[in-house]
């Protein structure tokens, strides 16, 4: 598998993220676009799944018209394989194993980076999953559990089960999401296999995306945090590539939040939605200068209705930016 784009900008691919990269986020990034591919939030299939009715949370059109592959979490081959089935079925461009979710909850199941830690176990549920499906399937891994000294070895076994591509977001689960990224494990990587390698962690602007390309020669970018804090990060990454301007307009990202408004469950709290719009917020805020003067103050905001609460941020933002993204 290549990638490969028309324009001359490298293949650009939404990060999966939990708690914050959920459907609305996901729904309200397509809405603005610029990026190739969509990868869902982890699917946690449990020892004890009903698959089909863990499946029907997958949409495939929910960023439509771009590719959203489905990502899934789990320790025991069978179930995964049936799993990705399953998704197949429901229209999943691709399936991806999550080998890096570095939480607590999780790796003491078995699953997410835990599977690091036995490269014999990833290789199989891996070979599983491809052996179900037609579709690509892939793996997003992190470096190594409490160090890399099974990095090489779990880079062969991923490579080995037939999957098409690698992720590496190159920090060990016991690095969380603290210390820097280790791109020079992105380089290495890319010396060891035969697959195209995707490079992940610590991209927050144009400039990083430039730099991880030219220093680890990485075949596409995966984006997360820097895509929260800056939506329009992947349309600057591609003008720059291809030297066709691109100004943020106010607009775009007025269009933005009131899709993500629009996204949340009918049946969420008043102050659930403005919990979880303070936490987008959070994010935002760190990408613009102007914004910063704003940011506690609406962060402490005490408001009982999403509405008003919308309206003040609404309002303090636009102060704060001019109603210009320029510097977004």
């Amino acid at each position: 598998m290549t990638f490969k784009t028309s324009s001359g900008s490298p293949y650009l691919i939404l990060a999966p993220m939990e708690g914050v990269g959920d459907r609305c986020f996901r729904k309200a990034m397509a809405s603005i676009g610029g990026f190739d591919e969509a990868v869902t939030d982890f699917i946690r299939v449990p020892l004890n799944a009903h698959v089909k009715s863990l499946a029907r949370d997958y949409q495939f059109h929910e960023t439509a018209p771009i590719p959203l592959a489905a990502q899934i979490m789990g320790s025991e081959p069978e179930l995964m394989a049936e799993m990705a089935q399953e998704l197949e079925r429901l229209g999943a461009p691709r399936i991806d194993l999550n080998c890096g979710c570095p939480s607590n909850t999780v790796t003491g199941k078995g699953a997410g980076s835990s599977l690091l830690k036995e490269p014999p176990l990833l290789h199989e549920i891996a070979k599983a999953i491809v052996r179900a499906v037609s579709i690509p399937v892939t793996v997003k891994m992190r470096s190594g559990f409490e160090d890399t000294s099974l990095f090489k070895e779990n880079l062969l076994a991923a490579q080995e089960s037939g999957i098409k591509f690698l992720t590496l977001h190159p920090r060990t689960k016991v690095d969380g999401y603290g210390p820097p990224a280790r791109w020079d494990l992105i380089a290495e990587a890319k010396s060891i296999l035969k697959i195209p390698v995707v490079g992940n962690g610590d991209i927050l602007n144009v400039q990083d995306a430039v730099k991880m390309l030219e220093t680890t020669r990485c075949d596409a970018l995966m984006i997360g945090r820097g895509s929260i804090i800056n939506p329009f990060i992947f349309h600057q990454i591609r003008s720059h590539f291809t030297r066709i301007p691109y100004r943020p307009e106010w607009k775009d990202l007025e269009r933005y939040f009131e899709v993500y408004l629009r996204e949340f469950a009918p049946d969420m709290p008043q102050r659930g939605r403005i919990n979880k719009m303070k936490q987008l917020l959070g994010f935002f805020f760190k990408g613009n200068e102007k914004l910063l003067a704003s940011r506690d103050t609406i962060l402490r905001s005490n408001f009982s209705e999403m509405e008003p609460f919308f309206g003040f941020s609404h309002s303090s933002s636009a102060r704060g930016m001019g109603r210009s993204c320029k510097e977004t």
